[in-house]
Parts: C-alpha cells; sequence; structure tokens
C-alpha cells in the first residue's frame, strides 16, 4: 500500500490507494466484462471536497488525460458535443467510438458512464452502444476513526472486442485486455495525488441536477434493460 504526500498550500495530506483489484471474463458469446477497484483513503474533509458534480466531471477528464499521458501522447481523445473519440494520433484512426457520458449521482454514489458506439478496436456485435466504461465511485464507511473511503471502479462491460473476433481469444488476452488492465492500475494508483483535471463541459453544479444512479446490474441484465427500454 503506497502512501503519497501531497503539498497544498503549505500543508501536507495524505491519501492512501490499496493495491488494484481486477476481475476480467469473456462470456461464451465473446462479451467482455472487465473490472479493475480500488480504495482511496483521506481525511473526511477532503472526500467531503470532492463529492460534487463538477468533481465527477473532473474524474472523467482525468481519465482521458492519463490514458493520453501514459501513451505518451499517441492516443488522443476528441471531443464533440455529442460523442468521444478515443484516437491513435488523429481523428480518422477513432479506436473507440463513445457516445456522450451519462451522470449519476447521490449523497454515496457517483457514476459516469460511456456507451461503445463502434471503431477499429469494436467488433460488428458491439457496435450501438449496448456496451459501455464506466468509472464507479462511492463513499464507504471506514474502519478507522478520521479517515474517509472511496471506493474506485472502472468497469468495461458488454464489449465485443474486434481482436478477438478476428485472431483469437488468446490474441486478445494476451494484448489489449492486458494493455487495458495496466493501463487502468496506473489510473487507479494516480487517483492517490488528487489531482484532477478540469473537465471542459462543467455542466453540472449541484448533485439535485443528475439522476440518481440505479440499483447495481450485473452486465447481462442492463444490456437486457437497455434492450427493452430502446
Amino acid at each position: 500500500m503506497a502512501l503519497l504526500p501531497i503539498k497544498r498550500r503549505e500543508k501536507v495530506i495524505r491519501s492512501v490507494v490499496t493495491p488494484p483489484e481486477d476481475d476480467t471474463t469473456m462470456d461464451a458469446r465473446g462479451a467482455v466484462r472487465s473490472v479493475q477497484a480500488a480504495d482511496l483513503i483521506m481525511p473526511p474533509h477532503e472526500a467531503d471536497a470532492l463529492w460534487s458534480p463538477r468533481q465527477l466531471e473532473n474524474l472523467a477528464r482525468t481519465y482521458w488525460r492519463f490514458l493520453t499521458r501514459v501513451t505518451l501522447g499517441l492516443i488522443r481523445v476528441k471531443y464533440t458535443e455529442g460523442e468521444r473519440f478515443v484516437c491513435l494520433l488523429f481523428r480518422p484512426l477513432v479506436l473507440l467510438r463513445f457516445q456522450a457520458p451519462e451522470y449519476e449521482m447521490d449523497e454515496q454514489r457517483g457514476i459516469v458512464r460511456w456507451r461503445i458506439e463502434r471503431g477499429v478496436l469494436v467488433s460488428r456485435r458491439g457496435r450501438g452502444g449496448n456496451g459501455f466504461l464506466e468509472i464507479d465511485v462511492q463513499r464507504c464507511a471506514s474502519d478507522t476513526p478520521g479517515e474517509a473511503r472511496i471506493h474506485v471502479e472502472v468497469e468495461v462491460a458488454n464489449f465485443y472486442p474486434a481482436i478477438a473476433s478476428r485472431l483469437g481469444r488468446w490474441i486478445y488476452t494476451n494484448t489489449q485486455s492486458r494493455i487495458h488492465v495496466l493501463v487502468t492500475y496506473g489510473f487507479l494508483r494516480s487517483l492517490g495525488r488528487l489531482d484532477l483535471a478540469r473537465s471542459r463541459v462543467g455542466r453540472f453544479a449541484r448533485i439535485e441536477d443528475l439522476p440518481d444512479p440505479g440499483e447495481r446490474l450485473t452486465p447481462t441484465e442492463r444490456s437486457e434493460r437497455d434492450r427493452a427500454t430502446a
């Protein structure tokens, strides 16, 4: 467990990120679910300062900033009002195309979700928004007085990788999947610095402006719900 000191206004803030956990599976249809999670432990006043829609938007922006930095600028994210494009250097080389982010939040849980529309890395079966990338943060009880614990999960669900359908599951597991897990581990560890990027959008000011998070569903349950309401 790494202890990361941060100086702010001549005061040392201590935050701790627990070692990330990984759960990656592929079902019989070829749909991937990958979840990486860690706990962020900090003083309660820091947790209170982080708990707002604006900071949830900043967390989303921080994820994309980290992806660009860790790939030394090879992977870049392009924004439009309705979509997000994860590109290899330039817009024509779109690896993943996401729909606009969806936000949900209440006093204990915040979610930002990007539905997968298409892209070079997505097989034909995975197009159209049924799969998604999601960051889920929850305020949890801490066993230690004077500490706050925020549980962070990064989940990819109902994703159909083109590499697996074209070249085989073993190739996907040992290339794209492994890279995704390592990058996500790095992102979770980086949160210990409490250095969030500033969102370019900033649409929401109050928790009341966002819908409440729904009940926690499995990817299959969520996909079935989405198809039923489409």
